[in-house]
């Protein structure tokens, strides 16, 4: 078993706060969960180094990417550019499953 194995089996896998989870890890991409996300106004808009490929599963917010702004609800998917300044604005208590590359709690 590998060391990301490991961490996953036994539960070592970082959680940077109450909603996001992380599901699995790789050298290359990461698997994390938003889980029950409250609706909020006070989201920074801000720059990653990896990025993102997300889909929702409940809930409804709007994705600030640039200048462009999208509504995400059940059954959309969406990608966050690494480097792109951006923001969710959480409407309905909102969750959604992303893939990160490289993974994020890695960065």
């Amino acid at each position: 078993m590998n060391t990301f194995s490991e961490e996953i089996s036994e539960g070592k896998l970082p959680k940077s706060d109450s909603a996001k989870e992380i599901l699995s890890t790789g050298e290359n991409l990461g698997l994390r969960i938003w889980r029950d996300e409250e609706p909020n106004t006070d989201k920074e808009p801000h720059k990653t180094e990896y990025e993102t490929v997300g889909y929702v599963l409940k809930g409804k917010a709007e994705l600030h990417l640039g200048d462009d702004v999208t509504e995400l609800t059940p059954g959309d998917s969406y990608v966050v550019p690494k480097g792109v300044e951006h923001t969710y604005k959480i409407l309905e208590t909102f969750t959604a499953v992303e893939a990160t590359s490289p993974p994020a709690h890695l960065q």
